[in-house]
């Protein structure tokens, strides 16, 4: 067992009871005052020199005793708008938000980190620590970045984690090279018709009868526009349309999410469904607006970072708990903008225990994650950092 898994094990109470606070007071993105403020003060106490930049987000720089390289580690701060129906002592206080996505305990993970390195008396080069908000939208990593946080010092290199909560237990890793999360965009398609009597309806144009087909016939494009080796989701996640049963319904809006992690297929996507919107709607006599919003990047790993934090991951918790993730997943991730500037591993910290009710999805209403990752988190970031400093010491 490494120096730092025990020392992250010891300080797991303190990270373990911040974690709790935090998730017991909620905050959605750039309203994370009461977070960023918890952040500060703690960085702050480390004889660290907090700012807050873009709004709710916190930086500080650990200096090494030596000159080197400087590396990044990042955690978001932010909740979702989920009401919580998890039952336990911290519970959510504000209704309607919740931390569904375990970024309280990005945020416990990354402050024990700090503390773990602020105490290595030999440390090489600069670690910066990136508390981002709003990452669940509408993004808070480019705000960041546009801030300066990658200057002054300049970052070399950076890490960032993940819980989860299906497969992958506390001790244990999941990591790929390359491809890691997809590109989320969204799409809104409004079809118009002319609204007429339910019993008559030769005399109107029928919005809810050309958006059903259209639902059906947007579908045939990842089916059969799209190799079957390459994974694109379209999924419409709403369907607003009418007044009463006896009325026909002049407008229908849909909306959905087009999730790619090519590059050349997601520049393609938007030709591909306003084809598809402008055939049907011309076939049944309706008119359109079709609008499509890029998201965030897909996210790459970079081959070298991903090496060193598996071979680190592997030092720690021993090679049978450090896994390959076999696919990307198709969930979209911020620190998609950060890898495009320096490289970057990213990775899945495992916090499943169907024995504590720690078995549900993101984003569910009853999600929680086993706190006994959060020590894990705090030793791997903690000594992948160290490793990359020491092998770039100046």
């Amino acid at each position: 067992m490494s120096t730092l898994l025990e020392r992250a094990q010891a300080l797991a109470p303190e990270l373990v009871a911040i974690r709790r606070d935090i998730h017991q007071h909620p905050e959605v993105g750039f309203a994370e005052h009461r977070t960023s403020q918890l952040v500060f003060n703690y960085l702050q106490e480390l004889s660290l020199k907090p700012q807050i930049v873009a709004g709710t987000g916190v930086v500080a720089t650990l200096r090494g005793k030596s000159p080197g390289k400087t590396i990044a580690l990042r955690a978001d701060m932010d909740a979702l708008t989920v009401t919580e129906q998890a039952e336990h002592t911290y519970t959510s206080k504000t209704p309607g938000l919740m931390h569904a996505c375990g970024h309280d305990g990005h945020t416990a993970i990354l402050l024990g980190v700090a503390k773990l390195l602020s105490e290595v008396k030999d440390l090489p080069g600069n670690v910066k620590f990136i508390f981002q908000p709003a990452e669940e939208g509408p993004g808070g990593a480019l705000p960041m970045i546009e801030a300066g946080v990658l200057t002054n010092p300049q970052v070399h290199a950076m890490l960032g984690l993940h819980v989860g909560t299906v497969q992958y237990t506390a001790g244990q890793i999941a990591l790929r090279y390359g491809s890691v999360c997809a590109a989320p965009d969204n799409i809104e398609i409004v079809v118009k018709g002319k609204g007429g009597h339910g019993g008559h309806p030769h005399e109107a144009i029928d919005a809810i009868v050309t958006a059903g087909h259209l639902i059906v016939a947007l579908q045939s494009i990842v089916s059969r526009e799209i190799d079957p080796a390459a994974a694109v989701v379209l999924s419409l996640g709403t369907v607003r349309g009418g007044y009463r049963e006896n009325v026909i319904a002049d407008e229908v809006m849909l909306t959905g999410t087009v999730r790619t992690l090519s590059p050349e297929i997601r520049s393609s996507m938007p030709d591909r469904i306003e084809r598809i919107v402008k055939g049907v709607c011309d076939s049944f006599r309706c008119h359109y607006s079709f609008t499509y919003t890029q998201g965030y990047p897909a996210l790459h790993n970079d081959e070298v970072m991903t090496a060193l934090t598996e071979e680190v991951a592997q030092e720690v918790l021993g090679s049978a708990n450090v896994f390959r993730a076999p696919h990307p997943t198709m969930g979209g991730e911020d620190f998609s903008y950060f890898a495009e500037k320096v490289p970057t591993c990213f990775f899945m910290l495992g916090a499943t225990n169907s024995a504590k009710q720690c078995d549900y999805v993101l984003h569910h209403p009853k999600f929680n994650f086993d706190e006994d990752a959060i020590p894990v988190g705090m030793a791997l970031l903690a000594e992948t950092a160290y490793a990359y400093l020491k092998k770039h010491r100046a």
